[in-house]
């Protein structure tokens, strides 16, 4: 592989070269931290611990940086805050003027830097150490002062960066992100964080309407349409016509549901009388059915499951008793279609 270094800034090259360039230097970054988080008498027994101290802890993870590490220690904590660790963004430089007044002694203090002797962090580091607040440093830098004053180093793998120059952090950022990604999936894991949890923290745009439940969007009480086996077919049609589902649920005397009459098997059954026929003479006695926690985009899929696509699902408890209906336009309203 071609270093960074071995291109001087005026030489010449091609934006094609260039670019393959930066990647192939940011990839053998990621694939150095990748080596030492699987030493288990290295990083990656520094890892585990720090996964250990932040579970531990009562608080909230006060992740800290400044300039581009400063970048990454906000995305980080983003990432940590929607899935399941509380945690906020301090900037160093507002911690130095009443920011401080953020942090509480139950927190533990997650800080990005490089070189491990930005000056900023002086100030928040010193609290730490003065409250006996845990202090993790991301740095790659083992002996840099930030190293030595924290808790808990976590020395990153010291690599070229993509920069010609050897001086734009390119490289380092990437490792650091990639970095606090892992972290906040090791959280993630150890917490039991699941899909549900992660769709109340996501109730906005297409991510939240993947998560929402069918338990969100179906149709419950009154607003379904229910009808016993011996129901004339002229009723069936009326409750049909109400409740305006395009369907309707035959349930049994235990209240278990018992068939699904649907719009369509009211167009095939017009040969019949009507008058005489009843709704379990042309009910279908095994409808497609989901659960209330399923995911709405599970329920989507249920319903494109067949050659002929159904539009309606009853939702049943566990005993098979209906307590919902959802219905193709329900999820198309949500931006599950």
């Amino acid at each position: 592989m071609t270093s960074p270094h071995s291109l001087r800034a005026d030489a010449p090259s091609t934006p094609c070269m260039d670019a393959a360039v930066t990647v192939r230097t940011e990839q053998a970054g990621l694939d150095a931290l990748a080596r030492a988080l699987e030493d288990p008498n290295g990083l990656g027994g520094a890892f585990g611990r720090a996964v250990a101290i932040l579970l531990g802890i009562q608080g909230r993870v006060v992740v800290t940086g400044i300039g581009k590490s400063g970048h990454v220690a906000r995305k980080i904590q983003a990432t940590l805050a929607s899935t399941g660790t509380p945690s906020l963004y301090v900037h160093p430089a507002e911690a130095s003027h009443g920011d401080l007044g953020m942090v509480l002694p139950s927190d533990a203090i997650l800080a990005f830097s490089n070189s491990g002797e930005t000056t900023e962090l002086g100030d928040i580091t010193t609290h730490a150490l003065r409250t006996g607040q845990p202090l993790l440093a991301v740095t790659s830098k083992a002996t840099s002062t930030l190293a030595s004053t924290a808790t808990l180093a976590l020395t990153l793998p010291a690599m070229p960066e993509a920069c010609p120059m050897g001086l734009a952090p390119t490289t380092s950022t990437l490792m650091q992100l990639a970095f606090g990604d892992a972290l906040a999936v090791a959280l993630l894991r150890q917490r039991g964080f699941t899909a549900s949890d992660f769709g109340a923290f996501h109730p906005g745009g297409r991510l939240g309407a993947r998560l929402r439940t069918v338990r969100d969007v179906m149709h419950t009480g009154s607003a379904m349409p229910l009808t016993a086996p011996d129901t004339p077919m002229r009723d069936v049609i009326m409750e049909m016509t109400h409740k305006a589902l395009g369907c309707v649920g035959i349930v049994g005397q235990n209240g278990e549901l018992a068939g699904l009459i649907t719009d369509g098997d009211l167009r095939r059954a017009l040969d019949h009388d009507l008058t005489t026929t009843l709704a379990t003479n042309i009910m279908n006695p095994r409808p497609l059915t989901i659960d209330p926690d399923a995911l709405a985009s599970e329920a989507l899929r249920v319903m494109n499951a067949r050659r002929r696509p159904v539009t309606a699902l009853f939702v049943l408890d566990p005993a098979g008793r209906p307590i919902g209906v959802v219905h193709l336009h329900d999820l198309i309203r949500a931006g599950v279609g």
